[in-house]
């Protein structure tokens, strides 16, 4: 085999080395670096053998010259590196027409060593952990009870108004009617929340850890927007109708910003005398439970316990103490300025038919001619509010009191 055949082989087989280095992922060791230098080394110094043997291309003689020390010695100058390169050519073509002499490329013998390029990408290690980008703790269905149904809607019926009532009657007295109105019907069809994304077959293939990065996104955002139409949904357009925009919730409002925390208290009393149900929960925005959290007395104490200890120096510390009791879930899903306090287990239920199904096909559309997969996650929900009363949504006031 040539020195030029020797030369494409150690290329091919340091650039295969490369590729696989980099196509498994993995942390590259000591011994697979000095490898990748070996064969790098290899590479140059047959490149270099080839150069030697292509510059004394067309001398058909050259005469044998012993070499005295200074001959050996590295050439510091372009001159210089001339003048050993051709002198002896030079001194057996005097005479000659028509002849022409060449030098091979000067380079100093100071050079710095530097990593060589086809061994640097060797040389980079990957972090296959994704940094996840901020996410909002779902809460709201955790609050609310859970249902299933096997039909596409379900119709529930709401008591009718009382007329009449019992009485003490004398002897002989005529007794009284009690009528019970009809009740109403109510109707929740389930509504989908649905999306999906495509990849590529080598995604799939190739980078595993990706992938499962993406997936675990696409049910985040699943459950992000399910989350905020259980609250917040118009109830038009196929959307849920939300807590917040159902028929008989029962409005609190403060009077002023002292007043907020008493609000709060308030609209615990009517969701237990209209509502008829204790409440054991409340939903607040951060910003509404920070403005709590740091209130203050005239003595400058936390009401709520200080960053030490608890108030009046009793007691620990609680991280996200309970606002009067209830189960306090802080979140941005709801607006500041606006809190819901409610009988969440008892008044309403979220009802599912089967769970979250994620699916994927590679025949949606011209997927099969593209290599790209298609993964849908869907879901089909419905909120049923059985007692509307046994929610009381609390409007904060930032209006100074008088």
């Amino acid at each position: 085999m040539g020195l030029k055949e020797q030369l494409a082989a150690a290329r091919k087989d340091a650039s295969e080395f490369i590729a696989r280095l980099k196509a498994d992922g993995h942390e590259v060791t000591d011994a697979e670096l000095a490898e990748a230098r070996t064969k790098s080394d290899l590479v140059n110094e047959l490149a270099a053998k080839v150069e030697r043997q292509d510059a004394l291309k067309g001398f058909s003689t050259v005469t044998a010259v012993d070499e005295t020390p200074e001959s050996k010695a590295p050439a510091r100058t372009l001159g210089e590196h001339f003048a050993k390169a051709v002198g002896d050519t030079l001194r057996v073509a005097r005479g000659q027409k028509g002849f022409s002499v060449s030098a091979p490329e000067f380079k100093a013998a100071t050079d710095a060593q530097s990593i060589p390029a086809v061994v640097a990408p060797a040389l980079t290690t990957i972090d296959t952990n994704i940094v996840i980008g901020t996410r909002r703790r779902l809460t709201v269905a955790d609050l609310l009870g859970s249902e299933t149904i096997s039909g596409n809607a379900l119709t529930y019926f709401v008591e009718g108004a009382l007329e009449g009532d019992f009485a003490t009657v004398a002897e002989l007295g005529k007794k009284p009617q009690l009528h019970f109105g009809d009740p109403t019907p109510v109707t929740e069809a389930l509504a989908k929340i649905a999306g999906f994304l495509k990849e590529s077959d080598e995604i799939l293939e190739d980078v595993p850890w990706l992938i499962s990065a993406i997936n675990n996104r696409l049910l985040y955002q699943l459950g992000l927007v399910e989350e905020n139409q259980l609250l917040s949904g118009t109830g038009t357009g196929g959307n849920i109708r939300g807590l917040l925009n159902r028929s008989g919730v029962q409005v609190v409002a403060s009077a002023n910003r002292t007043d907020n925390a008493d609000a709060l208290f308030r609209a615990i009393t009517a969701v237990g005398l209209n509502g008829g149900i204790e409440a054991d929960g409340l939903v607040i925005n951060p910003a509404d439970y920070q403005t709590l959290r740091l209130a203050k007395d005239a003595n400058n104490q936390y009401y709520g316990g200080g960053f030490f200890a608890g108030e009046y120096g009793q007691g620990g510390i609680v991280q996200q103490p309970p606002v009067w009791g209830l189960r306090t879930v802080v979140t941005p899903a709801i607006a500041a300025g606006t809190a819901l306090v409610g009988a969440y287990g008892q008044a309403a239920s979220v009802i599912r038919k089967g769970g979250v199904r994620v699916e994927t096909t590679n025949s949606d559309v011209d997927d099969f001619e593209y290599n790209r997969v298609t993964v849908r996650a869907e879901e089909r929900l419905a909120l049923a509010v059985r007692r509307p009363a046994g929610f009381a949504k609390v409007t904060f006031s930032s209006v100074a009191p008088a």
